[in-house]
């Protein structure tokens, strides 16, 4: 199976530098002209199924992706971002004053630091990659999921075998990447960009 992973296009809340985690916010115009670049990139290709986030800025990306492809879209709630509790709606610098220890113990990168009132990397670990195993065993030969950073980052996590504690993946609004899926999994792109001359942004966060 070949799989290509996309991270939403960016939203508002990604251009105001505030955490979205399970919250919704809309995407920006660069946001939605990074999706219509990315179903261009994949309009071409033998893709069999789209599979989304059911999170609005995941779902209106999907729905561009799935469009061009003259595809359905299959929405699995294991594809949601992180939920990140009391850090939801808020910028950084305000998580460092209000929540200074709980930020602490996210950036120390301990994957069982559950976010007060929301969840840990371990648990999000485990939760997408029961959705990318489930939309392995539907059978596709070519599938997208889009999703966000943090999911896709947990979920490649799982697949590829890195340790809970590490955390080298940062995807950017609107990336590519993808996955051959036979025997094992094997990261053939990471983050691809060549889509979006011109309409790359920051990489967001959560």
């Amino acid at each position: 199976m070949i799989l290509y992973c996309v991270r939403h296009g960016e939203t508002v809340a990604n251009a105001a530098g505030r955490i979205q985690g399970q919250t919704d916010s809309p995407l920006s115009d660069l946001g939605r002209r990074q999706c219509q670049a990315v179903a261009a990139a994949l309009s071409t290709l033998p893709i069999e199924a789209v599979y989304s986030s059911p999170l609005r800025r995941a779902l209106d990306s999907a729905k561009c992706v799935a469009d061009a492809l003259g595809v359905a879209i299959h929405v699995d709630d294991r594809l949601m971002e992180i939920n990140a509790g009391v850090f939801q709606g808020l910028s950084w610098p305000e998580i460092d004053s209000r929540y200074a220890g709980e930020s602490a113990r996210w950036r120390s990168h301990d994957p069982d630091f559950r976010i007060p009132q929301g969840e840990s990397r371990r648990d999000l670990m485990r939760r997408t990659g029961e959705a990318f195993a489930a939309v392995r065993e539907a059978g596709h030969a070519h599938a997208v999921i889009v999703a966000h950073g943090g999911s896709l980052a947990a979920a490649l996590k799982a697949l590829l075998g890195v340790p809970a504690e590490r955390n080298p993946f940062n995807f950017y609004n609107g990336s590519i990447s993808r996955l051959a899926w036979d025997s094992e999994v094997k990261l053939q792109t990471f983050n691809q960009l060549d889509h979006l001359e011109g309409l790359v942004g920051g990489s967001g966060d959560l």
